[in-house]
């Protein structure tokens, strides 16, 4: 498939999603019917990645001609075992997406059908190691629910159309592309979501380009890496990413998160699955990253990546506890109850591999703002964790308008200064929001890897300097803005002006002079 061909493909695919998730909403909120959408999208995806899993196995074996979509659920038991150890689910015929919705428009109890197909793949990794990874994927796609319909029969008719909208989506076959377009897929329904959302969708989602660029930066230099982190997962996306800067493969013990919101946390492990990361291959944890961190067992990683939530208010010194968390402890001080950035900052480091590299979207307030932050920026600096401060362009995220920044963190520099990057005005203009250009985030990654002075762009700052600015980390305070101004010559300006009187002057007169001839004609 040559590039051009595969845009055309994925353009026709975005529009076609488009279409339905707007069409077939009716009068549910586009915000809440996104459940519906994503959540049938992942059905058909484990059961044709199922289906075709085993129809490779048995053509393998030499069964030329074996359908798994065709066997009897009797005939299909004798693989649960298996499957469920490799997969970490399973479907049985009946079951499967296809089929359901094949005999859907005659199934006068689909939403009692599909009610019990959920349970049952859900059910099918209980007591299994994937049961962690599967259970309540299907928790937000509610085929009961009001919203579909106030009767039964309505609520089944959305349901039809439904399935049958997912189910003519153009996602090729399953051997030549189907994990990239399901995958794409996804990512383009979390962002059209996210966008007509506002501040509720952008608290979740992280652009692409905001998204490759953090994790570019944070694997410069290294073809693998061990493990990737973000204790604000999410939908997932700046994990994923990885995938496609590395490759499949090269993050070699898997993918780690944590999320606080039930239903986003449903939403990045279906995005693993959709970007063919099994099972075992992630570990997502639902809960408040700040006060009940879930993946003390696998920390260090070698590689963090984050965009948490702007100025949330946490705990902090309400509990008394966490000063004596050995992850805030070091800094003496805790992030303000007002302001958790900095305590993700503080986690994301305590986390982080000796030869690890961290780069974490922030709210521009942490750079500058006094009293205990200042406190937290001192020990950074002091202890040169701080490798890079990167200011970006306003108005990229959703919900948002601000100019926020990354901030790098290492524990292992070659130096004791601050490479500070002002890429305020790197960006295009896409639709109602800027965006990183590729030629935006290449400017970007080039000056990050140089790490050398740029005029009006970039400044390698030493400590000391940074010191004695009480440790003020804003760009703005290192990089001299270009200066676009046209210099102008005050002595010319003012002979000009003297000329244009003179001549203002003499038409005064000239005019003067009409006038009086004009009252003196008989």
């Amino acid at each position: 498939m040559t590039p051009k061909t595969k845009e055309a493909q994925r353009a026709e695919l975005h529009r076609t999603i488009w279409r339905i998730a707007n069409d077939l909403r009716g009068s549910v909120d586009g915000w809440d019917f996104k459940s519906y959408v994503l959540g049938m999208l992942f059905y058909r995806f484990i059961s044709e990645n199922l289906t075709a899993y085993l129809n490779d196995l048995e053509r393998k074996a030499g069964d030329a001609d074996f359908d798994y979509a065709k066997l009897s659920d009797r005939d299909a038991e004798f693989g649960r075992k298996d499957t469920v150890e490799e997969k970490g689910f399973y479907i049985l015929p009946s079951e499967l997406f296809a089929n359901v919705r094949k005999r859907a428009p005659r199934d006068e109890n689909l939403n009692e059908t599909l009610e019990r197909v959920f349970n049952n793949i859900e059910g099918s990794a209980v007591g299994a190691e994937s049961e962690d990874a599967i259970k309540g994927l299907f928790d937000d796609l509610d085929v009961n629910s009001a919203k579909l319909g106030n009767t039964v029969a309505k609520r089944n008719e959305k349901l039809v159309k439904l399935l049958g909208a997912i189910g003519d989506l153009n996602l090729g076959g399953y051997s030549d592309h189907t994990i990239d377009t399901f995958g794409d897929a996804y990512e383009y329904l979390m962002q059209m979501y996210a966008s007509a959302a506002g501040k509720s969708g952008g608290e979740y989602y992280t652009p692409q380009e905001v998204s490759e660029l953090l994790a570019r930066i944070t694997v410069v230099g290294k073809k693998s890496v061990n493990k990737v982190y973000d204790p604000a997962v999410g939908s997932g996306s700046l994990l994923l990413k990885f995938q496609k800067v590395l490759g499949p493969g090269n993050v070699r013990q898997g993918f780690f998160g944590q999320e606080i919101n039930l239903t986003t946390y449903n939403l990045a492990r279906i995005n693993m699955f959709l970007h063919n990361v099994p099972y075992e291959q992630f570990s997502l944890a639902h809960g408040d990253t700040l006060i009940d961190p879930h993946h003390w067992d696998e920390e260090p990683f070698e590689a963090i990546v984050s965009n948490p939530p702007y100025s949330i208010r946490w705990e902090g010194d309400a509990n008394s506890l966490l000063i004596n968390d050995p992850r805030f402890s070091p800094a003496g001080v805790l992030a303000p109850k007002s302001k958790a950035d900095l305590a993700f900052t503080m986690h994301i480091l305590s986390w982080l591999a000796v030869s690890g590299t961290a780069a974490i979207v922030e709210f521009p307030g942490v750079l500058y703002r006094g009293g205990a932050e200042q406190k937290i920026r001192k020990y950074l600096v002091d202890n040169n964790y701080v490798d890079a401060v990167i200011q970006l362009p306003p108005d990229l995220f959703f919900g948002t308008g601000i100019a926020t920044c990354i901030i790098v963190l290492k524990k292992s520099k070659r130096d004791n200064a601050i490479l500070f990057i002002d890429a305020s005005a790197e960006f295009v203009r896409g639709g109602n929001k800027n965006r990183l250009g590729s030629a935006n985030r290449e400017r970007i990654l080039d000056a990050f890897t140089k790490r050398a002075a740029i005029e009006y762009f970039a400044a390698l700052v030493p400590y000391y300097e940074i010191r004695d600015n009480n440790y003020n980390i804003a760009v703005s305070s290192y990089v001299q803005p270009n200066d676009t101004r046209v210099a102008t010559d005050i002595t010319e300006l003012n002979a000009e002006i003297a000329r244009i009187v003179t001549r203002q002057s003499a038409l005064r007169a000239a005019i003067d002079e009409m006038v009086a001839d004009l009252g003196n004609a008989p």
